[in-house]
């Protein structure tokens, strides 16, 4: 599946983390955290949906390396953000499309793992996942995840 490039607003994470020892999970735990509490999604102007994106950026190599994260919903090309959020503009991209299934949050984990396990040829460029009206239910979620590819 192809795309064409959007532009997200939202919030990243300060600093790059790692799947090493659980620390991703903390760490995009604790953004999630921030994106709910402040209603950062209230906040972001120009929303052309009601979908949420949250992305895996600016890989160090594979999913053992170092990445990004960023929380955001798309938004009208060439918006602003307000202060305290971020932009973050995802490219046009090749993507392998990836069905999350079953309770929050344990679903996303056991996608990702099996997505590490598989033989899906990777770009690691930016990854995403979208979460939308199927995803509110956390006891039977669905998650589209989109994984860059080459």
């Amino acid at each position: 599946m192809d795309s064409t490039s959007f532009q997200l607003i939202g919030i990243r994470l300060p600093h790059k983390t790692t799947n090493e020892n659980g620390q991703s999970m903390q760490d995009c735990g604790q953004l999630w955290q921030r994106f709910e509490q402040e209603k950062i999604f209230d906040q972001i102007p120009n929303k052309v949906g009601n979908e949420v994106y949250a992305v895996y950026f600016e890989y160090e190599g594979d999913h053992t390396q170092p990445f990004s994260y960023f929380i955001g919903a798309k938004v009208e090309a060439r918006s602003t953000p307000p202060a305290g959020l971020d932009s973050l503009d995802i490219p046009g991209q090749t993507y392998e499309k990836v069905v999350a299934k079953g309770q929050m949050p344990a679903c996303i984990g056991a996608a990702w793992r099996s997505i590490w396990e598989s033989d899906i040829n990777r770009a690691f460029g930016y990854d995403l996942e979208c979460y939308d009206e199927r995803s509110y239910d956390w006891s039977n979620a669905e998650v589209d995840i989109f994984l860059s590819k080459r």
